[in-house]
């Protein structure tokens, strides 16, 4: 295949474009639906629902594209991946959708609404684990031969895959705790920066545990971010981590109602940015190259046809809805 006309770096954006917008859109209303646990009223729960209801449920459609991507463009790692982690894959979906009918019957089955509220809160804090158990054990490699997975079904499991699994869930709360500060106002905005200020420390610590783990436990990544003259080129990266984190800490700590937002997204592009430094060009890591696990040159172009004229539709549809629903949320108005 010439590679002048590889399709394989188009694909590769798409499939990150998905990736990277799912984490945001659906990683900030997983993130209140934990926060959604800790508001201690009926009125303040009714105020934070509202604040997701209309676009909740369209951010999972960056999960449907990142999937059909990896599947159809990149077969060989969609084979290997999904029954290397089967089991986290079926908690997160399972999780996801307990969460979406506690979230409609609350509304509807007034008698068990209790029930239904702890229902909405554990199963966004689960399915926040089980995908950051999936990062996890992504980052540390697959066992395969040839071109198979062949180890066993608890191989996901980890102390790291664990650490990532716990820090996800802290960068969950903080991206829910920026958007209700940006969505509402009084006690519960207030209640929002405090969760806010304790997840950006949890967000903190676990950036700073997996920066220090992967690169003690493989050389190729070592010697990627340590080399020179890479250590100058990369050396951006955490260095604007840093600064981000100092300013998102300001911001939770004044006035500013779309600092922590804003600051909690560049945290996450930064990370998303440095885990993709370490692990390019293999999309199974330490195994399998972007290239050698992409499908033929005509089916990627084939597909491309149909995603190129889709995903505009998609932006646009995504980017009105969070127009028409634009400024604060009141609990007496919404979904209902």
């Amino acid at each position: 295949m010439d590679s002048v006309l590889s399709l394989v770096p188009v694909w590769t954006l798409i499939l990150a474009a998905g990736i990277f917008f799912y984490v945001l859109l659906d990683g900030f209303d997983l993130g209140v639906g934990i926060l959604y646990g800790f508001e201690p009223d009926l009125e303040s729960r009714n105020l934070v629902m509202n604040s997701i209801a209309p676009i909740w449920d369209g951010n999972e459609t960056w999960l449907v594209l990142g999937g059909l991507a990896l599947l159809a463009a990149f077969p060989l790692a969609f084979a290997i991946i999904i029954p290397a982690l089967y089991f986290p894959v079926l908690l997160m979906l399972l999780a996801l959708v307990f969460r979406g009918v506690a979230f409609e019957f609350r509304f509807r089955d007034s008698e068990h609404k209790g029930f239904w509220d702890h229902g909405f809160c554990y199963g966004s804090a689960l399915a926040a684990f089980a995908q950051g158990v999936m990062l996890g054990a992504f980052i540390d490699g697959f066992e395969t031969e040839g071109r198979e997975f062949v180890g066993s079904s608890l191989d996901f499991l980890s102390p790291f895959s664990i650490l990532t699994g716990v820090a996800l869930v802290f960068g969950y709360s903080l991206l829910g705790s920026g958007w209700l500060i940006l969505k509402t106002e009084g006690a519960v905005q207030e209640r929002a920066r405090r969760s806010g200020r304790m997840s950006l420390i949890g967000v903190l610590i676990g950036i700073g545990a997996v920066s220090l783990w992967t690169p003690l436990v493989s050389a190729e990544i070592a010697e990627r971010w340590f080399s020179w003259p890479n250590l100058l080129f990369l050396s951006p990266v955490p260095l604007l981590s840093l600064v981000v984190a100092w300013l998102t800490w300001r911001s939770l700590n004044g006035t500013s109602h779309a600092g922590a937002f804003i600051g909690a997204i560049v945290l996450f592009t930064l990370s998303y940015l440095g885990i993709a430094i370490s692990l390019w060009p293999y999309i199974v890591p330490h195994r399998f190259t972007l290239w050698e696990a992409a499908s033929s040159n005509s089916t990627q172009a084939f597909l491309a046809v149909g995603t190129l004229f889709l995903l505009p539709i998609i932006l646009v549809y995504s980017g009105w809805s969070y127009w028409v629903f634009r400024g604060k949320v009141r609990a007496d108005i919404g979904y209902h």
